[in-house]
């Protein structure tokens, strides 16, 4: 048995998500069926994170144990053939030991959302960025951001079917910048409650339009209530960008 490492980069628009779902298309339904036609093999797909339906991934590390004798290289473009026409591709695959885990392994995980802030419709763009047509004051959103960064309780920002077993997250980085007419965020941390990172980002939309101010976000955080919550941001302006592991497997 080998255990293989991927890294996964997918666009989430047709899909239910990341995890295999009963009631539609998943990423890892594709890629597990795509083993399967290659290998024969009901090999299970584990990931470094879960998404939601409509978010997007540049770097999901993924690992999957085969039986078959097969080089990584073989494999990854097998995979990439089988894959075909479905929106995903491997872009790395590796041998690692069998005590490495994607999920398990994963010290940090790294997120941007994208925030297109114009009037015009999005032609290129379109369900790859949460359009905003009001002006955004991206420094105020910044400043507004830090008060996130920390150890807190985070229930306001979690999804009502969050499985998570304690609501307290440490946010290493969440920064706001301009990108010409783009508004990006970067969140980090070692771990994110359900629809966490997208109810930070609706909040601080709010901010960056005037709606609320730092001492408003102070409040809405102190809650600790989901009722505080004041936007919870559309899945498609969201990309997993990467997974962060002790050392390269």
């Amino acid at each position: 048995m080998t255990r293989f490492a991927l890294t996964l980069e997918f666009d989430g628009t047709p899909f239910f998500g990341l995890q295999r779902q009963s009631n539609g298309p998943s990423v890892q339904q594709s890629v597990e069926d795509a083993l399967h036609r290659i290998t024969g093999e009901h090999a299970a797909l584990h990931s470094a994170g879960r998404t939601d339906a409509g978010v997007h991934a540049v770097g999901m590390r993924s690992h999957v144990d085969l039986e078959k004798d097969i080089a990584p290289f073989r494999l990854m473009e097998a995979l990439n053939a089988q894959l075909r026409p479905d929106p995903i591709a491997v872009i790395t695959c590796d041998v690692v030991a069998d005590d490495w885990h994607a999920r398990f392994s994963c010290t940090g995980r790294r997120y941007l959302y994208r925030i297109a802030n114009r009037r015009a419709p999005l032609a290129l763009q379109r369900n790859r960025a949460w359009q905003v047509t009001t002006p955004l004051d991206a420094d105020a959103m910044h400043r507004a951001a830090q008060v996130l960064v920390g150890q807190h309780d985070f229930t306001t920002f979690r999804s009502v079917h969050c499985q998570a077993a304690d609501p307290v997250k440490t946010l290493d980085r969440l920064d706001v910048e301009r990108v010409g007419e783009e508004i990006h965020i970067h969140a980090e941390a070692r771990s994110f409650l359900h629809h966490q990172v997208r109810s930070m980002v609706g909040c601080l939309k709010l901010v960056g339009t005037g709606a609320w101010d730092c001492a408003r976000l102070s409040a809405a955080l102190a809650a600790q209530d989901r009722a505080a919550l004041g936007l919870n941001a559309p899945p498609h302006g969201l990309y997993f960008i990467e997974a962060v592991y002790p050392t390269s497997p």
